[in-house]
């Protein structure tokens, strides 16, 4: 059959034989939910969707961490032809009344006490909203909040009412220009917005990136980004088409745990999973011996060495197949080993991957296929293939999809996976979406000679400087990052004299630096305060700085004594920067870099 909506791919994915839909961690054990097992969970919820009283195009939120819970009452909520609103767990109550409001929710499915509780702080101003279901099991629930296991049931009663047809029926019933969800954008300004994406929209992306994430049928995925995030749910409808076991990891935290005791094929994850990643290994590498240090960089080496065959999949020639070989048995197998030992391929999304990233791990035998979307094109526009990719760049366009750069450099992309518009925002929509159907991603980029996309930066995060130069901070940014006392960097300098960077470090790096020089600090604020800890970043800063241009030199810089966090409001919770945020809460710290601004050419 021709799979033309997400409806299409739940029915072609119960076709795949397997041992389990979807596994997930309880008590400590891995346990597996089949195939017959989603089925007809899947045909209860929507029959208790329907016992509820939706409707075709009501309204169904989930705010949920990711469980199957959370991806069998997406399915069911678009079975019956109602519309699925994700939610990040991670929001405030203010910022999920919001989304609840501005969508009209009739119904919401929460995860655990914690998110009940968020809900019943702000339901009395949540006047759409009838009804709740939690998913864990509490021993006692308020007015209007059903059970999980109630709601089970009393779906499989309604379900038995209405006949197994009148399921089947209203599923098929759904087309392509059917709206299927509406994904708020995370922002990093203002309210978010409800990006309306048909079962279209969505289905074209998947049916086209399925042959550019080939899996077997059985092959174990680990669900690692938040499925509230449209590239993680658009990837696993992927991973459904072809059949494959989603596990879903426990937490962030807790990836690296799961990967050794699931060993998956696949997985997707966002650039700073994979900093945190290649973080660890430094840092482990750091602590041994001075021999094994050695044999650690000059496997680097090797690996920087092989790269350029690996990416063409070539075979390597004598000498450097011998020492390749060398390197994977006593350095790149143990990197390996730390994922599990069979991971494929990775997918990265969500933000840019700098060009070192990719190359430390792919050098190292891990595979990374960076693409380039957004929550507004379901959200594939470009991706790197194994048999066709470019470090530093987001992949060749896909099919079907249309990009051209306008003369300021913005990319603009059209196609079958362009959003509806934006949910009660028609001014926002005829902005986004020229009359000829062009979206405008707000990205600054360019196509090179071979289809390459690059993205330099976001139009709105480029600095112009105080003599009109346009300096974007992405490019440096990922420079910095591959400064072992660097995590998470963020450029000042718009409308500034010269730029400045405030950061926040690799504090294990920092303390192994105050070891080497004999300093003592009692806390991360000592640490980075400290004379000597500042002079060797100094010696960092000035490195970098000879590699750039004049009015792109790193003036003067700031070490925070803390992380950025999504409570704190200074990332998304796709962990991109507010860059906003952070110049109106770290304002003090900004301003004192310019404190002599005027006497400095």
């Amino acid at each position: 059959m021709a799979v033309q909506t997400l409806n299409d791919i739940y029915l072609e994915t119960l076709k795949k034989p397997r041992a389990a839909a979807f596994k997930y961690k309880k008590d400590g054990s891995w346990r597996d939910i089949t195939v017959p097992e989603f089925e007809a969970t899947v045909r209860n919820i929507a029959g208790a969707l329907r016992w509820m009283g939706v409707k075709t195009d009501d309204r169904v939120a989930i705010l949920s961490e990711n469980r199957p819970e959370w991806a069998m009452t997406d399915v069911a909520v678009l079975a019956t032809g109602a519309v699925s609103v994700p939610i990040y767990p991670t929001l405030t109550p203010s910022s999920i009344q919001y989304i609840l409001n501005d969508s009209g929710t009739v119904v919401l499915f929460v995860s655990n006490k914690e998110q009940l509780d968020k809900i019943e702080s702000v339901r009395k101003l949540i006047p759409s909203l009838r009804r709740i279901v939690v998913f864990d099991p509490l021993p006692s629930l308020p007015e209007g909040v059903t059970a999980w296991d109630d709601a089970l049931r009393s779906g499989a009663e309604q379900e038995r009412e209405d006949g197994p047809a009148k399921f089947t029926e209203t599923l098929r019933s759904r087309t392509a220009n059917d709206l299927a969800t509406i994904v708020y954008t995370s922002g990093t300004t203002g309210n978010p917005k409800g990006a309306m994406l048909t079962h279209g929209n969505v289905t074209s992306n998947v049916v086209t990136c399925v042959p550019l994430i080939p899996l077997k049928t059985a092959d174990v995925v680990l669900n690692i980004l938040p499925l509230s995030h449209i590239l993680e749910r658009m990837v696993d409808f992927c991973y459904m088409l072809q059949g494959a076991t989603i596990a879903y990891a426990e937490s962030v935290l807790k990836v690296a745990d799961n990967m050794q005791e699931l060993h998956p094929e696949v997985f997707a994850a966002v650039p700073r999973l994979f900093e945190k990643m290649k973080e660890r290994i430094l840092n482990n590498v750091a602590e041994a011996p001075p021999i094994r240090q050695k044999i650690f960089h000059w496997a680097l080496g090797v690996g920087a060495e092989r790269l350029p065959y690996m990416i063409e999949r070539k075979p390597l020639p004598g000498f450097l197949a011998i020492k390749s070989a060398i390197a994977q048995k006593l350095v790149f197998s143990k990197i390996l080993a730390r994922l599990g030992g069979r991971v494929r391929f990775a997918v990265s999304g969500g933000a840019p991957l700098s060009a070192e990233l990719a190359a430390f791990f792919t050098g190292a035998g891990l595979d990374i296929l960076e693409g380039y979307g957004l929550t507004e094109t379901s959200p594939v526009i470009a991706f790197n293939t194994l048999d066709h990719r470019r470090l530093g760049t987001v992949g060749r366009i896909i099919a079907g999809v249309e990009v051209q750069i306008a003369a300021d450099g913005e990319i603009l992309t059209r196609g079958p996976n362009v959003m509806k518009g934006y949910f009660n925002a028609p001014d926002a929509t005829a902005a986004a979406i020229d009359p000829e159907g062009w979206f405008h991603t707000g990205d600054i980029g360019h196509v090179d000679g071979d289809g390459f996309l690059h993205i330099t930066d976001r139009k709105k995060d480029l600095i112009i400087n105080a003599y009109g130069k346009n300096i974007a901070p992405q490019p440096i940014e990922n420079l910095l990052k591959t400064s072992p006392f660097v995590a998470t960097p963020v450029l000042i300098g718009d409308r500034r004299k010269f730029v400045s960077l405030l950061f926040v470090p690799n504090f294990e790096a920092l303390q192994r630096e105050a070891k080497a020089l004999g300093v003592s600090a009692s806390s991360n604020a000592a640490l980075v305060a400290d004379p000597k800890i500042v002079a060797s970043v100094q010696k960092e800063i000035d490195r970098f700085n000879a590699t750039l241009d004049k009015q792109e030199k790193i003036r003067r810089f700031t070490m925070l004594p803390q992380d950025f966090t999504i409570e704190g409001g200074e990332i998304t919770p796709s962990l991109k920067v507010k860059r906003r945020v952070v110049d109106e809460k770290y304002k003090s710290l900004i301003d004192a870099m310019y404190v002599d601004e005027e006497t400095m050419a």
